[in-house]
């Protein structure tokens, strides 16, 4: 397998750490705008011939398409934030090559209803491409990181060997990480978080289907597993709501994030200030008058949180609680993945939020380039056995768990 793998931030660099260590592939390609930050992620795996590094717009098709055909690569990774998956998508399929991402296109809130019905949900301008891409026989397999992901393998699993009828499929996530020396940074994207987070939530229900909620809905304590205890959760947009009912009998399904009160109030406030917005603003500057989006520059004056590995204590854990009938009993299961920040940055250089989101497209990699998992068109996690990859998780050394619930 020949890999071409866009955006070298920290769950980039993160994938290419993890997948040095694996064989099934021959040539790894390390995309970014910034060559430099390219360069480093390659020059950090140790002279692997195996890896290089190139520079790429993730905005132009054309040079994506380009970078595909030079290095003759089978399958595009995208490792960068949602603004680019539709042209790393259209790129993907125009040059005949694979196509995986973490993260799907971006949704628009309804213009009149947005806390009651869908506008254009998440996934659903590549999920109107599929018939392209079965055309074409080449497989787009999306929302592949941790969540969406392996939470959405978990919701699989749970359906084909726990459960004979599923009542609710509730991803949860909590942790409690924290971060020496800063009153507020954030373990992952704030970009992505501001967009998952004050977008209106999705909740699914077999009887009326998808349908939204007003942000933070729904509050609700949950027990996490391995140490970390109660975290409050709130309902936030994510795929595993538009993904998981395709594939899987519930119903219902929701989305439930750990966030905390501190930080929702202070995505509140981003929100009231309008600093959440990603339309340019013109702002003076000392070279005049400047387009600047205020998200973008909220992101600017936070740590990257590629950076704080060093600085971080505690866990993460990312787990699908599932409710339902097994054998006409009622049955109740939380499976979950839990990664020590510790453990991770003594392993792998890579702080525990970003390795766990970059572990999972890896093995989904080797599963593709060993013939384990296959198929053509728009694809989510939950279309395949989820035996192989929760074995192969293992296998990589980083176990997943299973609490039954009392």
């Amino acid at each position: 397998m020949r890999i071409l793998l866009v955006g070298a931030g920290g769950v980039g660099t993160a994938v290419t750490r993890i997948a040095a260590r694996r064989s099934f592939f021959e040539h790894f390609v390390v995309a970014d705008y910034d060559p430099a930050r390219a360069e480093a992620a390659v020059a950090a795996l140790g002279g692997d011939a195996r890896f290089v590094a190139a520079q790429v717009d993730a905005s132009d098709r054309g040079a994506v398409r380009a970078l595909l055909a030079e290095h003759r690569c089978d399958v595009l990774l995208n490792a960068t934030d949602p603004r680019f998956v539709l042209p790393l998508f259209d790129a993907a399929l125009a040059a005949g090559a694979g196509y995986l991402d973490m993260a799907m296109s971006l949704s628009h809130r309804h213009p009149d209803r947005p806390y009651e019905e869908c506008g254009e949900k998440l996934g659903d301008a590549q999920f109107a491409r599929a018939g392209e891409w079965e055309k074409a026989g080449a497989l787009a397999l999306v929302g592949i990181g941790v969540e969406p992901g392996l939470s959405d393998v978990f919701a699989r699993y749970a359906a084909d060997e726990l459960f004979d009828e599923i009542d609710e499929i509730g991803i949860r996530d909590g942790a409690n990480l924290t971060v020496e020396g800063y009153d507020f940074a954030p373990s992952f994207s704030i970009w992505t978080t501001i967009e998952e987070c004050l977008n209106p939530p999705v909740v699914y229900e077999r009887d009326r289907g998808w349908f939204t909620t007003a942000p933070f809905s729904e509050p609700e304590v949950f027990d996490f597993p391995e140490g970390i205890g109660p975290v409050e959760c709130v309902n936030v947009e994510h795929e595993e709501v538009l993904l998981v009912p395709r594939w899987v009998d519930a119903k219902r399904v929701t989305f439930k994030y750990g966030l905390g009160d501190d930080f929702i109030s202070k995505l509140k406030t981003l929100h009231e200030l309008g600093l959440d917005r990603t339309e340019p603003l013109v702002v003076p500057s000392d070279r005049g008058p400047a387009a600047v989006s205020p998200r973008d520059v909220v992101a600017a004056a936070l740590p990257d949180p590629a950076t704080l590995g060093d600085r971080m204590r505690g866990k993460t854990c990312a787990g699908t609680w599932v409710t339902g009938t097994k054998d006409g009993a009622h049955r109740e299961v939380y499976l979950y993945h839990v990664v020590d920040n510790e453990w991770s940055m003594r392993e792998y250089g890579s702080q525990a939020v970003v390795w766990q989101t970059a572990i999972n497209p890896v093995v989904a990699l080797e599963l593709l380039a060993t013939g384990v998992w296959s198929g053509a068109g728009v694809l989510g996690p939950e279309a395949f056995a989820p035996q192989p990859f929760l074995d192969l998780l293992v296998e990589y050394g980083s176990p997943w768990g299973i609490r039954e619930e009392a």
